[in-house]
């Protein structure tokens, strides 16, 4: 019994990596935001290329969305021209993700849709500015006027996947102790 949920547990987890992988895209996260209300965002940026290294990363922020200070980023250059902030000088290798925080805020409710440009050490520069169905989307980060108004469908998404989290967790730590599930 103890090898099919040990088993059942790794299928369902090699799942979920599979499917963040093909998720894998420059990202501003939190995702849902309240509007008009400052806080701290994280842009993450993967390295996906073999042999090449992320070594910068232009991100535009749209209108209506401001920076108002950042986090250190060791190794890190960072240059603000506007709407337009460029990290320089690190170097981030495949399948690392670069990450920036910065403290901000939107003027109103809406969809915010970001530019991001990464620059790989071999030359080569991915523009994620797409839209949702394309290999390089645009990171857009959705502020509303409040979170009790209705539940959206990433929020059952959160909640979906931190459910699987915790009973392959709680699958895992009984799977270690010997103790059997049945």
């Amino acid at each position: 019994m103890r090898h099919r949920i040990a088993l059942g547990a790794l299928v369902a987890l090699g799942a979920l990596t599979s499917t963040a992988a093909a998720w894998a895209h420059a990202n501003v996260s939190p995702a849902v935001v309240l509007a008009e209300h400052d806080q701290v965002f994280t842009l993450a940026v993967p390295t996906e290329k073999e042999d090449a290294k992320t070594t910068v990363v232009t991100l535009t922020t749209p209108k209506g969305f401001d920076i108002d200070s950042f986090v250190p980023s060791p190794g890190w250059t960072r240059a603000v021209h506007g709407r337009v902030v460029t990290w320089t000088g690190g170097s981030v290798p495949t399948e690392e993700d670069a990450t920036f925080s910065f403290l901000a805020g939107t003027s109103g409710a809406g969809d915010y849709s970001f530019s991001v440009r990464q620059t790989y050490s071999d030359g080569s520069v991915v523009d994620w500015s797409g839209p949702e169905s394309s290999d390089t989307p645009s990171p857009v980060v959705q502020a509303v006027s409040s979170f009790g108004g209705g539940t959206s469908t990433l929020v059952y998404v959160a909640l979906a996947v931190a459910a699987v989290a915790l009973v392959l967790g709680l699958a895992a730590v009984l799977v270690r102790s010997g103790r059997d599930l049945a």
